[in-house]
């Protein structure tokens, strides 16, 4: 059994990548006041596969040769997970605020244990329904459809948060992918979708510029906001999923997943720091989903009980399936 000083290196880096997401709703916010959804995922991407393509390059060629012979499926999965993801939650944080969308983040292993269920026919246990129904209704507090106020909540709101929702099917696909590359490790799927699915992010941002649906930054929107670009590129969309990867390899998954209930809280916690205190609809939602992962984490970790004490994954496994 580890010794709490041995954990504490895990469980540093789970904070560190959780908090990381968190932060990324309120600079992201600021950074659309300047740069399309579109071209700031491109721009997130295209600093964070600087940063990918340095690691496999530090693993010899290997990993090149992976590309080459899984580049489209690579491709077609790193564009649902980068693509559709970033650019739809990027669009509904544009409607909406940064407390909703970390919300929606913390609720997809329920999201995507439902999504087994309907595809795979892989029914979840009665604890995981009640668990999706307390997240889903915590969801819906957030955004403040149960608040007695609700009725006069902004529809442009509304509209962010589902926009936002849909882009985290995105995500889900894309961890659900991963299984199909069972000869690649954590960090050469992640590294390796998103280097494939650069060009057809570039391809998208270029094309809804030409058809007039994006504006394309200028010179003075990068100059307001390089800062918030680079950040968002490095920290949330490379160095934090390095950081999570390295914290469930250390302390499991089921432990990894827990964490993620500190992405809305910490985004909140945030908000008051910047002057922005939340509503009080707001921190009920956030309470009801943080429970409701906490007991979907619970019973997933007795399930796995039988199996004498929850596995820490080997090296090699892929472990990037609840990260953003």
């Amino acid at each position: 059994m580890s010794s709490p000083s041995s954990r504490l290196p895990g469980i540093a880096a789970l904070l560190f990548a959780t908090a990381s997401w968190g932060s990324l709703f309120l600079v992201g916010k600021g950074a659309l006041h300047h740069v399309a959804p579109v071209w700031l995922t491109l721009i997130r991407y295209t600093l964070s596969a600087l940063v990918f393509a340095a690691l496999l390059g530090l693993r010899g060629a290997h990993g090149w040769r992976k590309l080459r012979l899984h580049a489209v499926p690579l491709a077609l999965h790193g564009f649902a997970g980068f693509g559709v993801f970033s650019i739809l939650l990027f669009v509904g944080l544009s409607h909406s605020v940064p407390s909703h969308g970390a919300v929606l983040i913390a609720t997809t292993p329920i999201t995507t244990q439902l999504l087994r269920w309907w595809l795979d026919g892989v029914r979840p246990t009665r604890t995981t329904l009640w668990t999706a129904a307390l997240a889903l209704a915590g969801v819906a507090t957030v955004a403040g459809l149960l608040s007695p106020g609700g009725a006069a909540l902004s529809r442009d709101t509304l509209f962010g948060d589902a926009v936002a929702f849909v882009g985290t099917l995105g995500w889900v696909f894309y961890t659900r992918g991963a299984a199909r590359f069972p000869t690649l490790d954590t960090v050469e799927y992640t590294a390796l979708t998103v280097l494939a699915s650069w060009p057809l992010l570039l391809v998208v941002a270029v094309g809804m510029t030409a058809l007039g649906a994006s504006p394309a930054p200028d010179a003075q929107g990068l100059r307001l906001s390089w800062q918030v670009l680079l950040y968002v590129g490095l920290v949330p969309s490379a160095l934090a999923v390095l950081a999570f990867n390295h914290g469930v390899r250390s302390l499991g998954t089921v432990t990894g997943t827990a964490f993620l209930n500190f992405v809305p809280v910490s985004a909140l916690l945030m908000s008051v720091a910047l002057g922005k205190p939340p509503a009080t609809h707001e921190i009920v939602g956030v309470a009801m989903v943080v429970v409701a992962l906490l007991l979907h984490v619970t019973a997933a970790r007795h399930a796995a009980a039988p199996d004498a004490q929850v596995r820490t994954p080997a090296p090699g496994q892929r472990t990037c399936g609840v990260t953003p």
